[in-house]
């Protein structure tokens, strides 16, 4: 298992529909918190090239999607929850 990033923006045409079938496909594939918006860590044992390619399925030709793998030892965050900061310290 493997700790990534995940960040997207969804372009026009979008809706609550779109954000929810992301926000879906994103929270099943295991642990994940959300610091900011369109912004995840998640827990997973997939790939990076997986996870961009299931993300493509679901989303327009225009969205973009960045998905890297942050098994860093070294972050700082600023005015994020205590219990997002919780999950990143435990988990990242």
């Amino acid at each position: 298992m493997s700790t990534f990033l995940i960040s997207y923006d969804l372009w026009w045409p979008e809706n609550s529909s779109d954000y929810k079938k992301v926000s879906d496909y994103i929270k099943s594939l295991w642990a994940w918190a959300k610091p900011l918006e369109s912004f995840y860590f998640v827990i997973s044992s997939k790939t990076t090239a997986e996870i961009r390619d299931e993300f493509i399925k679901i989303t327009d030709k225009n969205d973009k999607v960045v998905v890297m793998d942050v098994d860093w030892d070294d972050w700082a965050t600023f005015n994020i929850s205590e219990g997002v900061a919780g999950w990143m310290q435990d988990n990242i």
